[in-house]
Order: C-alpha cells, then structure tokens, then sequence
C-alpha cells in the first residue's frame, strides 16, 4: 500500500463525504465546485492553516502532533475506527516503517482447548488477515459452505468475494461485503508490508469488481460486536449477536463468538444445527 497515496485519498474522501451543514458552516449559494468540504473549510474546522492542511492530505502527516490530529478527527467527523486509522497513518509517517511480522498461522493448544469448551455456540478463532486458523464443530458447521472450500485456511474475505454462495448465505451481503473491505484496509493500515496481507488484497481486487468497489471507498471500520443475519441451507434464516475477542498473549489473533437469545428461533436453530452436524463427517472433523 502507497502509504503517502493511502493519506491523501483516505483524508479526501473523508472530507467528500461532509456538507458544510453538517459541519455546522454556513452554506452559501450558488455551485460548489467540490464535493464536500472545500480544504480551506477542513483548515479552518480544524484549526490550521490552509497550506499546512494541504500538505497533510498531500500525504504528509509526519510532525504532526497529537493535538492536530485531534482537531483533524473532530473536524472530519471520524468515528473511533477512522480516528485509529488516522493516528496509524501518522505513526507511521513520522518513523521509519518496521517490517511487521505475519500474523501466525499456528495456534496454542490453550486456544484450541478454548474453542472446543463451547459447545453450544458457534466460535472459531482468526487472524488479521480473516483467515479462519481454528473452529469448533457448530461453527463448521454454520459456516459448512466456507468450509467446503478446498483452500486451506478458509477465509472469509475470500468467501464473500469468491464464492456465489456467500450472497445466499448472507441476507445483507453488501453490508457484509462493506465490513470485509473495511476491517481489511484498516489492517493494512496497521500492517502495510505483511506480504500475505498484500497478496489477499491483490488477489481480491484481480478477482472482484466489488471488493474493488468497496476498497476505493476508503472506508475502516471496527468488527467487534453486532448482529447478522444469514440463511442456512439446513436450518433456514437465523439472527446471530457476534462478540470478538482480542488474545493480548497472541496478538493478530481474534476469537468469535456468535450467539442467540435462550427461546428464540435461532437458538433452537442452532440446537439443529448441533444434531445435523453430528451426522455430517465433512463437519464432524477439523477441517482447518
């Protein structure tokens, strides 16, 4: 990733994305000939001059200081993701680039042991890069049309771009497809020379207008917690609650949990889930 090119394009098209309404200025007639926030609105939002703001979506954020940078998100509007990915840019900018190391493709048996506890809800453990590196046997078998895959590790970003069946498998496919974008360009942000990391990105944007669509928009956000909404060829429409849990002892390393209401129809969903899966070898077995 162009790291002076990832600055400008990610700063303008957050300034694209504001009216002057929105950023509380006076909106004065007549055309605009920019789309969003002129430069000289962001300067003067943010409290700098209009050369020294410039030079910022330029591509040069070195020097940069915290209180700038604050100023800067409070004026763009950033959200706690897109503020992250800011300060990262600007970390990055102001010191030599350190070659990161991948993200491992191995796994503690702790982990392993972790996963295999849960018993009633589907979890599988990833890297930063979406590949799916662990996962427990309902998880499997959620996700049977992934796992299906020859390609080892699965990975879900590869799934809801490559595969036909994702836009069957999940019932907001765009909004998934968003989120896929989204937490990959703010990992690249974080890691801008994990090679895997660039080749996936590569291999993507070759084989997807969308994910090159979604990619150039620009977009970072967090995966955390939320809900979604899928459609399972055995067990019909489910809506699941996800939490993702970082490993501080094994970083790159996320644990997802999905989860239903007690009572609801995706809990007894899932408890058929859990029978039809024991009778299915292809999910019984780790396939990872």
């Amino acid at each position: 990733m162009d790291h002076r090119a990832e600055i400008k394009e990610f700063l303008s098209s957050r300034r694209a994305r504001l009216t002057p309404e929105q950023a509380g200025l006076p909106a004065y007639g007549g055309n605009r000939r920019v789309k969003g926030l002129r430069r000289e609105e962001v300067a003067l939002l943010a409290g700098v001059s209009v050369d020294y703001y410039v030079r910022m979506e330029r591509g040069n954020l070195a020097g940069a200081s915290e209180s700038v940078l604050e100023a800067l998100a409070r004026a763009l509007q950033l959200d706690e993701a897109e503020r992250d990915h800011l300060f990262t840019l600007a970390r990055d900018s102001a010191s030599r680039p350190v070659r990161q190391r991948s993200a491992s493709q191995g796994l503690r048996p702790a982990l392993q042991q972790v996963l295999d506890t849960i018993a009633d809800a589907p979890a599988w453990i990833r890297n930063s890069r979406l590949d799916i590196v662990a996962a427990n046997q309902l998880s499997r078998a959620l996700y049977a049309a992934m796992f299906a895959e020859p390609r080892r590790p699965p990975n879900t970003a590869r799934f809801t771009f490559l595969d036909p069946a994702s836009q069957e498998f999940f019932v907001d496919w765009e909004r998934a497809a968003d989120d896929i974008a989204a937490v990959l360009r703010l990992e690249a942000g974080k890691n801008p020379h994990d090679k895997a990391l660039s080749d996936l990105i590569g291999e993507l944007s070759t084989r997807s207008e969308t994910f090159r669509t979604h990619w150039a928009d620009h977009n970072v956000r967090f995966h955390r917690s939320g809900r979604k909404r899928l459609r399972h060829p055995v067990v019909g429409d489910l809506e699941i609650d996800f939490e993702a849990m970082e490993f501080p002892s094994d970083p790159g390393l996320t644990m997802v949990v999905y989860t239903a209401p007690a009572g609801s129809p995706t809990a007894d969903a899932f408890r058929l889930l859990a029978s039809w899966a024991a009778t299915q070898p292809t999910v019984a077995q780790d396939n990872g």
